[in-house]
């Protein structure tokens, strides 16, 4: 074979892959703008929901002042539950050193409260050197309370669902439960790959195929237990080196 021949081929062999990979890269960054589109639009709803709280300080507390004047205890009570409730969402939700985490938590509580699902979050590691992309474990926690929620769909009332943040000495932990319907053991394999759901409805079966594709480009597990009325999804990265 010609030398010039066998040299074209190579050339076009190299030119084929160096544009595979930059269509990779532009299919990767892509989605990092998206999820970079919604944080942001998240943190802009959570800072008017900030400043809308900040404002209404005072007037509830004028009214509290009030019925403590007309001694009215009872409905001083049903007056502040659902205030202090809001409180202790917000302050749970803005505990990391993420502000896109931050941010989506806040989105999500919003969706949860739509669905009529109660959504506790419990924040007890800041994720201060965790070392995977903000918008990459936006990706991954998103989806699993999505999927959270979707299950919680088919149960009438008494929705409920946590999501815990914490660390040990050798992994930074994620943990959705939520009490919906059981996973039966023999799906549970099967719930990571693309396009399987136990749904009908288009757009179904994708989320959990997301969470295990990062997963594995940032060296994360992840677990679960369903049993009764409790399913739990457990996230774990790897921290690395000892801090």
């Amino acid at each position: 074979m010609d030398i010039s021949l066998i040299f074209c081929l190579v050339v076009v062999v190299v030119l084929m892959l160096c544009l595979i990979r930059i269509l990779m890269l532009h299919e990767k960054l892509r989605k990092r703008y998206e999820i970079l589109v919604e944080s942001f639009n998240s943190l802009q709803k959570m800072n008017g929901e900030l400043r809308s709280q900040r404002h209404d300080y005072l007037n509830h507390l004028q009214i509290v002042y009030g019925m403590m004047e007309l001694e009215e205890y009872d409905e001083l009570h049903d007056y502040l539950e659902p205030i202090y409730k809001g409180m202790m969402k917000m302050g749970k939700a803005i505990r990391t050193s993420i502000p896109a985490v931050n941010a989506l938590l806040m989105a999500k509580m919003g969706t949860a409260e739509a669905e009529k699902v109660d959504f506790y979050v419990e924040v007890k590691s800041d994720l201060k050197k965790l070392k995977v992309e903000p918008w990459e474990l936006c990706k991954v926690l998103s989806n699993l309370i999505d999927n959270a929620v979707t299950a919680l769909g088919e149960r009438e009332e008494g929705r409920r669902m946590t999501l815990d943040i914490n660390e040990d000495r050798e992994n930074y932990i994620f943990t959705v439960s939520n009490n919906g319907p059981a996973i039966l053991p023999d799906k549970i394999d099967m719930i990571f790959k693309a396009g399987f759901s136990t749904k009908k409805e288009e757009g179904h079966g994708m989320g959990l195929s997301i969470v295990s594709d990062i997963l594995k480009e940032n060296h994360g597990t992840i677990s679960v237990r369903s049993a009764g009325e409790e399913t739990l999804f457990m996230v774990k990265f790897a921290k690395g080196v000892e801090e």
